[in-house]
């Protein structure tokens, strides 16, 4: 399934190959004409952080590895789907980049199982990972016990975003700290003329939307029982039952307009107060930002609707390409131990939007909504993956297309305990 993946990958990439080359080459030589010494470790480095704030956080990276006497070369390819498989293509056709990024996910096992990746297990114990790391960080990035992947940040899917000014017009005194009072202030800023949950129409964000309801009100036994154990018992039981209408609840508190919206574009209808919360992953935050608004000031951030709810992890790696260059595998090195150092780490994700993936950073250098989810990391029985940590690309991608039509059309909700059941045991 991955290895056919990966070749259609291979074909769909072949002008952007020759692109990438050219864009590779260019930078080489630009790097190469200010390098500090011959032998100083040249890392080319492909990732999809293109943005503007992405783009202030990876040169966080950049800094701290011409600081350690590295050479830094930045091949940005805007788009993960795009960048991903321009990699991929680089591997396949023996150019590989010295690392590239990919999503904390099974997205990158295909290569693993092809033997394309250096192992950095190395570093891995230099640092002791295995009890640094989150565990659901180091089951997707550790495979038959090596480690092929450096963990850079930690983003949780399922904040809760909500507009101060449009609490206050609908009378909320406190943000909700259950799943009924959630619902309790939906309802309040329904009744005040407030779009209540401000959504982009997207498969991608109605996942979202779901795994918040499953991680919320389902709690970790039933969140593991349906995506990592993929029980169908547990998918047909009346507790997950109830999951599904809450997610499909949801829909009667959003807009009409809401249908193949953006994530930044519903998170400005909360800086503007046309909209009072919203469920999206912490890069959200940076809209906020952007518009110069403050934590607990305009904005309020919401990890889970109870003390003890899920916080649920993904993020961004490093894969280092198998080579036989030794200069090359120097330069992987030597950025894979700068990518986990704490000032690294805490450097790009306070301009990222996320938390770093290690938990023993200075948290009082974050804002407020970090500091939440900085606190949180450090309580393990609250550590849970996203989807994507736990189900291969195809069966993700079946489970989203059941959930987008569940919320669609008028499939009832036994139907949709069906078609999951067999979308998560293909």
């Amino acid at each position: 399934m991955y290895k056919a993946q990966n070749r259609a990958l291979a074909c769909a990439c072949a002008a952007l190959f020759a692109s990438a080359n050219t864009l590779a080459a260019g930078a080489g030589a630009a790097a190469a004409s200010s390098a500090p010494r011959a032998s100083a470790p040249r890392a080319e480095v492909i990732h999809w952080w293109t943005s503007g704030g992405e783009s202030a956080a990876v040169k966080q990276v950049a800094q701290a590895y011409r600081a350690a006497g590295g050479v830094w070369v930045d091949t940005a390819i805007a788009g993960g789907d795009q960048s991903r498989a321009v990699t991929v293509n680089r591997i396949v056709g023996g150019n590989p980049p010295t690392a590239a990024q990919f999503n904390t996910s099974k997205q990158f096992f295909d290569i693993i199982e092809q033997g394309m990746l250096n192992n950095v297990d190395d570093v891995a114990r230099a640092q002791n990972w295995d009890k640094l790391l989150p565990e659901p960080i180091v089951s997707v990035i550790k495979v038959d016990g090596h480690y092929y992947a450096v963990p850079l940040n930690i983003h949780m899917q399922t904040w809760i975003w909500y507009s101060k000014a449009a609490f206050q017009k609908a009378g909320i005194a406190k943000e909700p700290a259950s799943v009924p009072e959630f619902f309790a202030a939906l309802d309040k800023l329904k009744a005040a003329g407030i779009v209540p949950l401000a959504h982009g129409g997207q498969a991608w964000q109605e996942t979202i939307l779901f795994s918040a309801m499953l991680s919320n009100l389902g709690g970790k036994d039933l969140y593991l029982k349906v995506l990592r154990d993929r029980d169908p018992k547990a998918i047909a039981s009346p507790a997950f039952r109830n999951v599904l209408l809450a997610y499909k609840r949801l829909q009667s508190y959003v807009d009409a307009r809401s249908p193949g919206r953006n994530w930044n574009d519903a998170t400005a209808m909360l800086i503007s107060g046309k909209a009072g919360m919203q469920i999206m992953g912490d890069w959200a935050k940076g809209e906020f930002t952007a518009a110069k608004q403050v934590p607990d000031q305009q904005f309020g951030c919401i990890a889970g609707l109870a003390p003890n709810a899920p916080y649920l992890m993904q993020g961004d790696v490093f894969v280092f390409p198998k080579t036989r260059n030794a200069q090359a595998v120097q330069a992987q090195k030597l950025l894979a131990s700068v990518v986990v150092a704490p000032n690294t780490q805490l450097a790009f994700s306070k301009l990222k939007g996320s938390v770093p993936v290690r938990t023993d950073v200075d948290a009082s250098q974050a804002d407020a909504c970090a500091q939440k989810g900085i606190a949180i990391m450090k309580d393990r029985s609250r550590h849970l993956g996203v989807s994507e940590v736990y189900l291969t690309p195809d069966q993700n991608g079946a489970m989203q297309d059941v959930l987008t039509a569940y919320w669609n059309t008028n499939m009832t909700v036994e139907k949709a305990q069906k078609n999951l059941a067999a979308a998560l045991q293909e």
